[in-house]
């Protein structure tokens, strides 16, 4: 069935069923035009000739002041989020069950709350007494901080609406369900309809909403990946059961540098703040053994330093093992067959282990150089000097390329005691008193000169 034409005024914008030579709203002659609608298709699906409300345009040169923050104290905790809480703003954590999302959430929620922001945590997975034990356990049960136990959306957004609270704490989105969803808790649809609403309320009411959603087997937030695009920040608590040491890493944030980490430890009083966190993950370092070598790596705009330890060992079976813990498998697979093409030295028919100590991973180029240091030192059963770190990059034809920031990994490893470095040619290599700089140019030059031979 065709639709009725629609006319508008050119000059006033006035709207009519007809066309008329004047415009009854301004007065004006031959402004009255057919208007060609918005868009063509099903008018059920279609906008139609109905026009919106104009939206306000501005231009790059517009000056914007910095949002405001609010600090919780915790200074790893600050670090990842770009220096404190932004008002208005939507950030999910995830991590694995049991790693310590809760307990980090409601230390935090003690911390803004003593520091004179109103907190609502919110929590769909434990009874109020459950949340009031924990911060007993903790110390933070003179915390002003106010607990809510409820799952549907309604009535928490309600409560939020009343109470106007400056930070709510979420824990968990899977546990949140709308009634206007007929699909089960924790379901996607579920799940994407709880996280836009609470996400849009946020944004309109200004406040702060935190969050918590559980990791699948591949470790990515369950549910789908829409709603990492829908909030501001998405934050990662990593961390090995078998370690103290906890990993918060900011992998998306609208309001501050993308990975950044803040490391923390395990204790029977929560979660403790590291704030040199290469001393922790070198404390447990004995004596240098063959496989094991310091790698001094870039997390966000902080140095940190680990150890990487390698096995090569012969294999008993046909197919050789590739066992990597803490680092890229597809990476490991790719130095390996830069070693044996361009340096000749084959590791076929070896079974081969890598493992990144104290539960760190680590997602930086960079560490080639480190891991193919590990890997010639466990072949060779010869130990690096205990004083050297390693980085760099390699490239598929063998060439090392150098690093960033290779001022501050240089500083941060004379810090520990480190007196000499090996690292690629070319870039910014600025002297450090105190450091001796040994630089490569290529794999086969690395592996001649520290291992004799290429």
């Amino acid at each position: 069935m065709a639709k009725n034409p629609t006319y508008s005024c050119s000059a006033c914008g006035s709207s009519f069923t007809k066309w008329s030579g004047r415009c009854d709203g301004c007065g004006e002659w031959n402004t009255i035009t057919e208007d060609a609608g918005l868009s063509t298709g099903p008018g059920a699906k279609a906008l139609g000739a109905k026009r919106g409300t104009g939206v306000t345009l501005t231009d790059l040169r517009a000056k914007e002041t910095p949002p405001p923050r609010t600090q919780s104290r915790m200074t790893e905790l600050d670090r990842v989020l770009g220096g404190g809480l932004v008002p208005a703003s939507a950030i999910l954590v995830g991590g694995d069950p049991g790693i310590g999302k809760s307990t980090l959430l409601l230390q935090a929620a003690a911390h803004f709350a003593k520091a004179g922001m109103k907190t609502i945590y919110v929590s769909g997975e434990e009874a109020s007494a459950q949340v009031r034990m924990r911060a007993q356990r903790l110390g933070l049960d003179d915390a002003p901080v106010q607990l809510a136990a409820d799952t549907n959306l309604r009535n928490i957004l309600t409560t939020l609406e009343a109470e106007a609270p400056g930070l709510a704490i979420i824990d968990s989105i899977q546990t949140m369900w709308l009634d206007t969803v007929d699909s089960a808790p924790g379901s996607v649809s579920q799940v994407r309809a709880a996280a836009h609403e609470l996400t849009t309320f946020a944004k309109r009411k200004g406040i702060s909403v935190v969050l918590v959603g559980h990791v699948t087997k591949e470790g990515q937030i369950a549910g789908p990946r829409v709603v990492e695009h829908m909030v501001d920040t998405v934050l990662y608590f990593e961390g090995e059961r078998g370690h103290q040491f906890r990993i918060l890493r900011a992998v998306k944030n609208r309001f501050g540098p993308a990975d950044e980490i803040g490391v923390f430890e395990m204790t029977g009083a929560g979660l403790a703040e590291v704030t040199n966190p290469s001393a922790l993950f070198l404390s447990e370092r004995g004596t240098p053994s063959p496989g094991s070598v310091v790698f001094a790596g870039i997390e966000g705009t902080r140095p940190v330093l680990c150890e990487l330890q390698a096995l090569v060992a012969p294999s008993p079976h046909s197919q050789a093992r590739r066992t990597v813990v803490g680092w890229d498998g597809g990476r490991l697979a790719m130095i390996l067959a830069v070693l044996e093409a361009r340096c000749g030295i084959p590791f076929a028919g070896l079974d081969v282990y890598l493992n990144v100590a104290g539960g760190m991973k680590i997602n930086e180029p960079a560490a080639d150089l480190a891991v193919a240091a590990a890997l010639l030192s466990a072949r060779e059963d010869s130990a690096l000097p205990a004083d050297t770190v390693v980085f760099g990059e390699i490239s598929l034809s063998g060439a090392l390329r150098p690093a960033p920031q290779t001022e501050n990994r240089l500083k941060e490893a004379q810090k520990l005691g480190f007196t000499s470095a090996i690292a690629p040619k070319g870039g910014k290599a600025p002297g450090v008193q105190g450091m001796a700089l040994n630089q490569m140019s290529d794999l086969t030059g690395f592996v001649g000169e520290v291992f004799g031979a290429g």
